[in-house]
C-alpha cells in the first residue's frame, strides 16, 4: 500500500527528474573526458606518424626503393620501433617491405587510415588496431607508415566501461535514495493524514507523532499540534461563552417571564402596568445592551475599523472620561482623578480608546473599594504611551489575569454587581486593534491596569 502510494507520489516523479537530469550531466561529462582523452591520445600518435613518415620519404628521396626499404628493414629490427607499422608495396600491392603481409584492404592510396590487421610476429602481441597514414611515391609504389594504438584501443575501452558503470551505479543509488526518501515523505504525509482522519471522526484530542529528529517534518508536525491547540482552545473558549450567554439571559428572561405571567393573571392596574413594563424593557435593554457588545468587539476583532485611526492625544479621552464618571464616583464617594503628562500622543480610533478607557474605569469604580480612589494616569514611558487606571479595592488575584478578559467571565466576588462579563473583553479588542498590550500588576491594594501603546510619529 505505501510502496503503490510512493511510485505514484509527485515527489517521486521530481525524483526521477532529478536523477534523469544528474544521470545526463554525468554522461555528458564522462563523454567529454572520453573524446579529449581520445583526441588528445590520437594527436600525440599523429605527429610521431608524421615525423616518421617525413624521415623514409627523406629516405626514398635520397637513395630510392632500395634506400627506403633498407631503412624499413632497419627499423623493424630496432626494438625501439617494436609498435610501428611498415608497409612499402608495389603498383601491383605486391610487399616489397614492412611488418604487414598485406595492403589492408579498404584503405585509401593516400591519407589517414585506421584498420584491423592480424598480429605479425614483428608487432607487440595482441595488436588489433592500427592507425596510419599512406601515399603513393612518384615510382607508382605505396608507402604506409603507422603505430599500433592497441594499447589506446583498450584504454578507451576501460574507460568506456568504467563510464557506464560509474552512470549505472549513480542511477541505481539516486533511485534506492529516491525511493527511500519519498517513501520517507509519504509515510509523514501518511501520518498528518491519518491524524486529520482520526480528528474528523474522535474529536480535536490527537496529535500528530512527533520523531525527534528535528527536521522540517517534525516542524510542520509541530506547527500542525500548535494551532490544533489554538483551534481546541477557541472551540472551547466559543463553549464556554454560549454557556455563559444562556447562564446570563436565563435571568433577565425568567423575570421578564414572570411579570408578564403575573401580569396576565392580575386584574389591569395602571400603574402596576407601567412599572411592569418600564421593568421589562430595562431587562430588554439590558439584553439588547449584550448583544450589541458582543457585536462591537467582533467587530473590532475583525479589524474592520481602522479607517478611523488617526493622532489622538491620550490625556484628552482619559480627561472626557473622567469627567463622564465624576458623578458615578460620587454616588459611591470613590474620589476619580485625572494624573500624568499633559500630552500623550498615539495613533488609533478616538471612539474605540474612549470605550475602552471607559471601561476600565468603569471596572474600577464597580469593584472598587467604597469611599475608596480611582486614578487614571497618562505617561511617556520610553517610548510607549501609556494610559493607567489603579484601584484599591480587593484586585483580581493573579491567576486570574489571563482569564478575565475572555467574553463573560466573572470573577466570583463580581457576580452580584451589574455587568456582563464583556467590558475587558472589549479593552483586550481594542488593545489587540491598536497593536497595544495590556499589564495587569497589584496595585497593594488594588488593581493596576496599564495599556502601552506605540507613541505616535511626530
Amino acid at each position: 500500500m505505501l510502496l503503490a502510494k510512493t511510485l505514484k507520489s509527485s515527489t517521486f516523479r521530481l525524483a526521477l527528474i532529478a536523477i534523469g537530469a544528474f544521470g545526463l550531466i554525468v554522461s555528458a561529462i564522462f563523454a567529454y573526458v572520453y573524446w579529449s582523452t581520445l583526441s588528445y591520445a590520437r594527436d600525440r600518435a599523429d605527429r610521431a606518424i608524421t615525423v616518421e613518415r617525413a624521415s623514409l620519404h627523406d629516405a626514398y628521396v635520397r637513395s630510392g626503393r632500395d634506400g627506403l626499404a633498407a631503412l624499413i628493414a632497419q627499423r623493424i629490427a630496432d626494438k625501439g620501433f617494436a609498435d610501428h607499422v611498415y608497409l612499402l608495396a608495389g603498383p601491383g600491392s605486391a610487399v616489397l617491405a614492412g611488418n604487414l603481409s598485406q595492403w589492408p584492404e579498404g584503405t585509401a592510396q593516400r591519407g589517414w587510415v585506421e584498420f584491423r590487421a592480424p598480429p605479425p610476429p614483428s608487432l607487440a602481441a595482441g595488436t588489433t588496431l592500427v592507425r596510419a597514414v599512406t601515399e603513393t611515391l612518384p615510382n607508382g609504389d605505396r608507402l604506409l607508415v603507422g603505430r599500433d594504438i592497441g594499447d589506446l584501443d583498450g584504454f578507451m575501452a576501460q574507460i568506456r566501461a568504467a563510464g557506464i558503470a560509474v552512470v549505472l551505479l549513480i542511477i541505481v543509488l539516486a533511485a534506492v535514495a529516491s525511493i527511500g526518501v519519498t517513501r520517507r515523505t509519504v509515510g509523514r504525509i501518511e501520518s498528518i493524514n491519518a491524524t486529520s482522519r482520526a480528528i474528523m471522526l474522535s474529536g480535536l484530542d490527537q496529535r500528530i507523532p512527533l520523531h525527534g529528529s528535528h527536521d522540517e517534518w517534525d516542524r510542520v508536525a509541530e506547527n500542525l499540534n500548535l494551532m490544533l491547540d489554538r483551534i481546541q482552545t477557541l472551540m472551547g473558549d466559543v463553549k464556554q461563552v454560549g454557556e455563559n450567554i444562556a447562564h446570563d439571559l436565563r435571568t433577565p428572561l425568567t423575570r421578564m417571564r414572570g411579570r408578564l405571567e403575573k401580569a396576565y393573571h392580575a386584574p389591569r392596574n395602571g400603574e402596576g402596568d407601567a412599572a411592569l413594563i418600564g421593568n421589562t424593557i430595562a431587562d430588554l435593554d439590558a439584553v439588547l445592551g449584550m448583544f450589541a457588545s458582543i457585536t462591537r468587539i467582533s467587530e473590532i476583532e475583525t479589524r474592520a475599523r481602522k479607517d478611523a485611526f488617526r493622532t489622538v492625544n491620550l490625556v484628552e479621552i482619559a480627561g472626557e472620561v473622567v469627567e463622564l464618571y465624576d458623578a458615578a464616583a460620587e454616588e459611591v464617594t470613590t474620589h476619580l482623578e485625572l494624573a500624568g503628562d499633559a500630552a500623550v500622543l498615539v495613533t488609533g480610533d478616538r471612539d474605540l480608546l474612549f470605550d475602552a478607557i471607559a471601561n476600565l474605569v468603569d471596572n474600577a469604580i464597580k469593584h472598587g473599594r467604597p469611599g475608596g480612589r480611582v486614578t487614571v494616569t497618562c505617561d511617556n514611558d520610553e517610548g510607549d504611551a501609556v494610559i493607567a487606571v489603579a484601584d484599591d479595592g480587593p484586585g483580581i488575584p493573579p491567576g486570574q489575569h489571563d482569564r478575565v478578559f475572555k467574553r463573560f467571565y466573572r470573577l466570583e466576588q463580581s457576580r452580584y454587581t451589574p455587568g456582563n462579563g464583556l467590558g475587558l473583553s472589549l479593552v483586550a479588542a481594542v488593545a489587540s486593534l491598536h497593536g497595544a498590550r495590556i499589564e495587569l500588576r497589584d496595585n497593594g491594594p488594588g488593581l493596576l491596569c496599564r495599556l502601552c501603546f506605540a507613541a505616535a510619529e511626530t
